[in-house]
């Protein structure tokens, strides 16, 4: 009765004043683009357009900061904005940027449509453009930068079968907590973990748990998608797949309402204070901590080629499963994280010692060897 309900369930990040400019060399308004030329040598800006602040720490603090020390270093000018979730605004941005004569346009999609109409803008007027972190599927981008995706989903895979094996789990329910369905990345680290879980449940040892994925990452949306899956299976779920760490911290926090926390495995993503808190508590599995300032500075040194009048080459190529177009690509590599070294991601500066170990954490962190 219990396989054959749960096979029914298994169903389917500094923003500087919002939306403002975080950089704008030419000293006008924010956003202005400084009415700079493309073409002239030194003419025209790179304009970067982030998602949003509220999915994960990275988008509002870590890479604005991070792209504009690289283009500040290179001397190139920069307008980075955030499109705050808005995909009317994500647009509105991209044509400002376009029609005040960016050099070279890096975005973050916030879903491929909206993403291919900015490309096809900025390539119909001479725009050299990079997808960074997400690919815009059928979207032509000139170059991607992002992380091994796969392998950022399999690292999940496989630190849930550990914390699954060190809790003696048997036969342990698993249920999956996807992100957008709109996001190309999501589907890759889905990919990733499938890759590790399915063949348990071919073989009998685990069984197949709800399966839902989280319209644009909302937190507060995975909060209530996941309340539902503790509730439809009669609290039985047995460890989480939780795609990042905010979708995992949803389920934690449902978790908590039961005193579950910390015997319900639930893995995350991203490495943020917020998980890397939890991982210490107990409360998480584990986090995949992506290297964002390799990402950053390798996505601005092709930026910064592009802008010169280079043509750079890239040392991946990814596929796009929709056009079948390969797209000249920088894969970086993955990290898995666990108690036993958080604080590789404190020693690389990603995070503050002082954010994590703040409070109640301050004991936690000794305790756990970080100093």
């Amino acid at each position: 009765m219990r396989t054959k309900m749960f096979a029914l369930l298994a169903v389917g990040v500094l923003s500087l004043g919002g939306t403002a400019a975080c950089t704008d060399d030419s000293g006008d308004d924010a956003g202005s683009g400084g009415g700079n030329n493309r073409g002239g040598a030194g003419g025209g800006k790179v304009g970067v357009i982030l998602p949003d602040t509220t999915t994960s720490q990275r988008w509002g603090t870590d890479d604005p900061k991070l792209l504009k020390a690289a283009f500040d270093a290179a001397e190139v000018p920069v307008d980075i904005q955030n499109a705050q979730g808005d995909k009317a605004r994500f647009q509105a941005i991209a044509d400002k940027m376009i029609a005040d004569g960016v050099k070279v346009l890096m975005t973050v999609n916030l879903d491929s449509g909206t993403g291919k109409a900015v490309l096809d803008k900025a390539k119909a007027a001479g725009v050299k453009t990079i997808d960074y972190d997400r690919l815009t599927l059928n979207g032509g981008a000139d170059y991607y930068v992002s992380f091994n995706n796969v392998l950022v989903g399999e690292l999940q895979g496989q630190g849930l079968v550990k914390c699954l094996a060190e809790k003696k789990a048997k036969v342990p329910m698993v249920a999956d907590l996807n992100g957008s369905p709109t996001d190309n990345n999501a589907s890759q680290f889905k990919e990733g973990y499938d890759s590790v879980l399915q063949p348990k449940y071919d073989d009998g040892s685990y069984m197949k748990g709800p399966d839902q994925s989280v319209a644009d990452w909302d937190n507060k949306e995975a909060g209530v998608v996941f309340a539902e899956m503790w509730q439809q299976t009669d609290r039985q779920i047995d460890g989480v797949l939780a795609a990042n760490d905010g979708l995992g911290n949803a389920a934690i926090e449902v978790l908590k309402k039961d005193k579950m926390n910390g015997k319900v495995p639930v893995t995350g993503q991203d490495a943020t204070v917020q998980g890397l808190q939890n991982i210490l508590a107990g409360d998480q599995c584990m986090t995949v901590y992506k290297q964002i300032k390799k990402e950053a500075d390798a996505a601005a040194d092709l930026a910064i080629k592009l802008y010169k009048g280079e043509r750079p080459t890239a040392p991946d190529r990814v596929k796009d499963p929709e056009s079948g177009a390969y797209v000249q690509s920088v894969l970086l590599k993955p990290t898995a994280i666990d108690k036993t070294n958080v604080n590789v991601v404190i020693k690389d500066g990603f995070v503050d010692k002082s954010a994590v170990c703040a409070g109640r954490f301050k004991q936690l962190c000794k305790e756990n060897g970080i100093k």
